[in-house]
């Protein structure tokens, strides 16, 4: 009897399982569950299942790489992987080398991941958007030297706007190499200031040729632009993610010129419109200033100038009377009231009593009132009418 360790077992099985050649390339459809994305390594960790069975699964990054879309929990997918044996825990298990979603397209699934997560992120809200200009002096154009959409931009902008500087940026608009190179111009543009709108876009295509402008660095480029951006991609119904960041969205590059600049024989037509108002506008304003003054040049005033002057002096004399008059009236009552209050002050005067043969007797500057206020032997002075009289008490008679 031969003993075998766990290690030769499972490296045994391993030879077993890697030797058939019916599993080193086969396809396999299941459900994603239990899925890792480990970003530091770039690996995906899996588990696909079906009703009655699961299965392990690891895809490396160098495959993982080149998937348009990510996987998640609960996604139906086509694998094509190698069966084998991870001999480390004995785990029966499967190396995926492709993956494709079961039913709608890798493309489709792409597209709809990133609009969801764009969408979330407020990358097409309309309350961040960019207003066109009315009258742009410098329109800028990024597409493909070679495709007729530019041609198609050029025709429009010089048969509706010709006094517009076109600045061009040709770069590649489908195939691997075309998202750098839009970036790049939409860069340049934002850096340099070098135009006051964009149209951004290409001729029609499926949707792996238009696959450049549902590129996620092409439509974070576009959001974080300060220059307007017009997303032209040619198709009529289909949207493109740069469609949805972009300022305005127009069906086809021709479209977007048109929405770019305003046509300038229309603008000629309503300039002449606004000059025949204005010139209406000013010959009113001048007939009804003629009529102003007319009315004004009739009036007295200006005509005999003198005359106004006389007649503010005839007001000025009539003002000039009638203060005085009021003065004096004013004057004659305040000398009627001032003779009745002396009056009044004379009759009650202790000046007017002396002259009537009163006398007033006073004792150091007092009055006296009675006998009791002064003694036998006191100077007193006796105030009369026409002088004063110095003399002494004598006796003290009481009534």
């Amino acid at each position: 009897m031969r003993v075998i360790t766990v290690s030769q077992l499972n490296k045994y099985v391993k030879m077993l399982l890697e030797s058939d050649s019916k599993l080193t390339s086969i396809y396999i459809s299941g459900e994603i569950s239990n899925f890792t994305n480990h970003y530091k390594s770039g690996h995906l960790y899996l588990t696909l299942k079906d009703e009655g069975a699961l299965v392990r699964a690891v895809m490396f990054r160098a495959y993982a790489s080149k998937l348009k879309f990510a996987p998640e929990n609960g996604m139906k997918v086509i694998v094509r992987a190698r069966v084998s044996l991870y001999e480390k825990d004995g785990s029966f298990q499967i190396y995926i080398e492709e993956m494709q979603p079961d039913g709608v397209g890798a493309l489709q699934i792409a597209y709809e991941q990133l609009k969801k997560r764009l969408a979330a992120e407020g990358l097409f809200d309309e309350n961040r958007k960019l207003k066109l200009p009315k009258y742009p002096e410098r329109i800028g154009v990024i597409t493909s030297p070679t495709g007729a959409a530019v041609r198609d931009i050029f025709n429009v902008l010089g048969r509706r706007y010709p006094m517009a500087k076109v600045i061009f940026a040709p770069v590649l608009v489908q195939g691997d190499g075309a998202p750098p190179q839009l970036i790049k111009a939409l860069k340049w543009f934002d850096k340099t200031r070098a135009a006051d709108v964009i149209i951004i876009g290409r001729g029609g295509g499926s949707i792996e040729e238009l696959w450049a402008f549902n590129d996620e660095g092409v439509a974070r480029a576009v959001a974080s632009m300060h220059i307007p951006v017009i997303s032209a991609v040619g198709h009529e119904t289909d949207f493109t993610i740069c469609d949805f960041v972009a300022d305005l969205r127009a069906p086809t590059p021709s479209a977007a010129a048109e929405l770019a600049v305003p046509d300038y024989r229309q603008l000629l037509s309503m300039l002449a419109h606004m000059q025949v108002i204005a010139r209406r506008n000013v010959r009113s304003i001048l007939d009804a200033s003629a009529q102003r003054l007319a009315v004004a040049q009739s009036r007295r005033c200006l005509k005999t100038p003198l005359f106004y002057v006389e007649e503010q002096a005839m007001r000025l004399d009539y003002i000039t009377r009638a203060f005085i008059n009021a003065a004096q009236k004013s004057i004659v009552e305040y000398d009627r009231r001032l003779s009745g209050f002396s009056a009044k002050l004379d009759a009650l005067s202790p000046l007017k009593v002396l002259a009537r043969g009163y006398a007033i007797a006073s004792s150091h500057e007092k009055i006296i009132k009675s006998v009791n206020d002064v003694s036998t032997g006191d100077k007193l002075s006796l105030r009369v009418s026409d002088g004063i009289i110095d003399c002494s008490v004598d006796s003290l008679k009481e009534n």
